[in-house]
């Protein structure tokens, strides 16, 4: 019987889809500008695939929103070992660790983002497993899977006695209030175990600038062409921001920002005013993966919610970024986790990426749970034809 280890910050991406970057020391304005929790609906995207496997594990979990509250509605079998404050805190998160560390769990399971893998590091180190369901507004850190349920289907794995590999993994966290102010200062504050399956586990993001300034000026002249007199929403990171500095565009490096007749007329905006902004005249999106991770949706960008992409519609998606940096993917394809399934869905398969002037590449979109379905409907229909 597996020993596993949960814990959720409950309050983990909680700014994001309200343009505050991030949770630390925010939670109650996030409240009140109308974010909603998110951490536990994505804990349970991962923990629903291994409801059919609950026999073979038992979960040591913090109480109330930091687990229990989960493992009751998904009738796992669960002990409570720490009763957190409500609300909770980051140093809940790092008594609980401390508990799971004395229980001696087989593998941590932690929701959130960064600050929460801090935390969790401080107590537990190197000396126990972990793996991160991804729940905070940004994510550097190589510790969390790809998605929710790609961590789901990572665990299942561990769980089913399939042999996997160990290995350290960086916990990178920057400075909240300076990226709210557009400076990305990050920091290695040390390394976790965890399970060596690189098709789940996210890659750390690679750092600086996008250096390849022609390339950088190509692409804002077939984005310039594409885009012409359309309204636009442009998203975060340094390659839209770089093309914004082409337009002659203000920008919000790390936030939203809508144009409309060649001008920025609302920068920073939350996920209710980007879909107040689109009209029905057909606004574009403006939008570049991250750098080594591939992410589309779902990472520092949650004012892109499953409402405004699917009122935006896939066709209307621009997606930009250099060969360098979808070579940096190693073939690994763009990753989307609005937290919408059925949306994650609709938004796989093929998709044009600019990277220059009349350049562009066709680049694939799929989540590794898609895959995995996709794998096991050819091993089904194979089986069906030799029968």
């Amino acid at each position: 019987m597996l020993k596993l280890g949960l814990i959720i910050n409950p309050i983990a991406g909680l700014g994001g889809s309200v343009a505050l970057k991030g949770s630390d020391g925010v939670a109650e304005q996030a409240l009140a500008k109308g974010a909603v929790k998110q951490a536990n609906f994505r804990a349970q995207l991962a923990l629903e695939l291994l409801t059919s496997l609950q026999s073979q594990f038992t979960i040591f979990t913090a109480s109330a929103e930091m687990g229990e509250q989960l493992c009751e509605r998904l009738n796992l079998p669960y002990q409570v070992v720490y009763r957190a404050a409500e609300p909770s805190s980051a140093e809940d998160t790092q008594l609980a660790a401390q508990q799971m560390l004395e229980a001696d769990v087989d593998l941590l399971l932690f929701a959130g983002g960064d600050g929460t893998a801090r935390d969790i590091l401080a107590v537990v180190g190197e000396q126990l497993t972990c793996i991160g369901i991804p729940a905070g507004c940004k994510i550097h850190s190589g510790v969390y899977g790809i998605t929710p349920k790609a961590t789901g289907l990572l665990v299942a794995k561990f769980v089913q006695g399939e042999m996997l590999s160990l290995r350290t993994a960086d916990v990178m966290d920057i400075d909240e209030q300076a990226f709210r102010q557009g400076r990305v200062r990050a920091k290695c504050f040390g390394e976790m175990v965890i399970p060596d399956e690189l098709r789940y586990v996210q890659a750390v993001k690679q750092g600086g600038i996008e250096s390849e300034d022609l390339v950088l000026q190509d692409i804002a002249a077939e984005v310039s062409e594409i885009l012409e007199d359309a309204p636009f929403i442009a998203g975060s990171g340094t390659t839209v921001a770089a093309i914004m500095q082409e337009l002659s565009l203000p920008n919000t490096l790390l936030g939203v920002d809508f144009v409309e007749d060649h001008q920025t007329v609302q920068q920073d905006l939350t996920a209710t005013q980007v879909l107040n902004k689109i009209s029905g005249a057909e606004t574009k999106l403006l939008i570049t993966p991250i750098g080594g991770q591939g992410h589309l949706f779902g990472r520092g960008n949650q004012q892109l919610s499953p409402a405004v992409i699917r009122k935006l519609g896939r066709e209307n998606i621009v997606v930009v970024a250099s060969k360098s940096k979808l070579k940096s993917l190693h073939g690994r394809p763009l990753i989307v986790d609005t937290g919408d399934t059925e949306l994650d869905k609709v938004l796989s398969g093929s998709i044009k990426v600019i990277t220059g002037y009349r350049d562009y590449i066709m680049y694939r979109v799929s989540n590794p749970e898609n895959e995995v379905t996709d794998a096991q409907k050819i091993c089904h229909s194979t089986t069906d034809l030799s029968e």
